[in-house]
């Protein structure tokens, strides 16, 4: 059972473009290799006690004009279907998560145009632990058509905000596993085909906290029950000593295009100790139709001197009624300039 998928790379490719663009004209890239392996080592359903052993390897290029615009694109391999039995690098395939083009107006707003990541919460890639960010990757906006722009506003943090919808262009296949190409008649919230779908969020950072809120709307697809309409409000605070605190909510009406509402809540913690960071987390989820999910997870990541690191996580898991326990470790290797 495969819970966790990773975030591959901090940055957006759009944001690492705008960090190297006022750097100097040229190529600049960056990446990771993830090896991981997951086991759920007991569960009420026995039929979910299985092994994961998988790979997610990501690289995100940019190449800048020195203009302040630019061209960037992102690639990504790992397996494309859930596990269902024992598997090891089982259905990998390789496909183009991000491609576009993005320049600067007025010294303070960037715009990206392409296959891009709307921005809509963090806790996706900010949560803290191995598995704390493994629920609120469900609402993550990823491979989307669209103009998003960023707006830095003297002082008063940062505004993002685009209009897209779900790629539906031959970029959305893969090679090797092939996912197949997504349609409109596939349905789903924001797969209109249409720039009728928006997201917005404000964050602002002072001194060692940061906070952001945010709104989406996604149109109905085909079959589906009505529009989404989402909320999402986080902060994160770094303490003296080495600790520092991260949540988010998120609320959602007709989820998905769905008849359901949802609400999805993830506290984390986490502590340096040298080269160790330990961690642990609260991860909610509540679904009208499926019920609840709890997952309570501890954790421990230990940084080389070269940049690679070694995370293992613990996760006890609640989902309506059916408990199981979650064991995941990782390697991820750092690539690039």
């Amino acid at each position: 059972m495969k819970i966790k998928t990773s975030a591959a790379l901090a940055l957006s490719a759009p944001v690492f473009l705008c960090a190297n663009a006022a750097l100097a004209q040229g190529f600049s890239w960056e990446g990771e290799i993830e090896l991981a392996n997951e086991s759920v080592l007991s569960s009420d359903d026995a039929a979910a006690e299985i092994r994961d052993t998988f790979a997610v390897i990501t690289a995100s290029g940019a190449y800048s004009f020195g203009n302040g615009a630019g061209l960037f694109a992102t690639v990504t391999a790992e397996s494309l279907t859930d596990a269902t039995d024992d598997r090891t690098f089982d259905d990998m395939g390789v496909y183009i998560e991000e491609l576009g083009v993005s320049f600067g107006i007025g010294g303070s707003t960037t715009v990206s145009v392409g296959k891009l990541h709307p921005v809509f919460g963090t806790a996706w890639d900010d949560a803290a632990g191995y598995f704390g960010s493994s629920i609120a990757e469900n609402y993550e906006l990823a491979e989307q058509i669209g103009i998003l722009a960023d707006v830095e506003l003297a002082g008063a943090g940062t505004l993002s905000f685009g209009v897209f919808y779900a790629d539906d262009s031959g970029l959305s296949r893969s090679i090797g596993y092939d996912r197949g190409r997504t349609t409109t008649a596939d349905g789903g919230a924001g797969n209109t085909g249409e720039l009728d779908n928006f997201a917005i969020q404000w964050a602002q950072e002072t001194g060692s906290t940061r906070f952001h809120i945010g709104a989406r709307h996604l149109s109905a697809g085909t079959g589906d029950a009505d529009d989404e309409q989402g909320f999402v409000a986080g902060f994160a605070h770094s303490f003296d000593g080495g600790f520092d605190l991260y949540g988010e909510a998120a609320s959602f009406s007709n989820a998905g295009g769905s008849a359901d509402d949802a609400l999805y809540a993830t506290l984390t913690g986490a502590y340096a100790i040298g080269s160790v960071t330990l961690s642990g987390g609260l991860v909610h989820r509540d679904l009208d139709t499926s019920g609840e999910t709890d997952l309570i997870t501890i954790g421990a990541d230990y940084e080389f001197a070269n940049g690679a690191t070694v995370s293992g996580g613990l996760a006890r898991t609640d989902e309506a009624g059916i408990k199981s326990t979650v064991l995941g470790v990782n390697l991820v290797l750092p690539l690039g300039t």
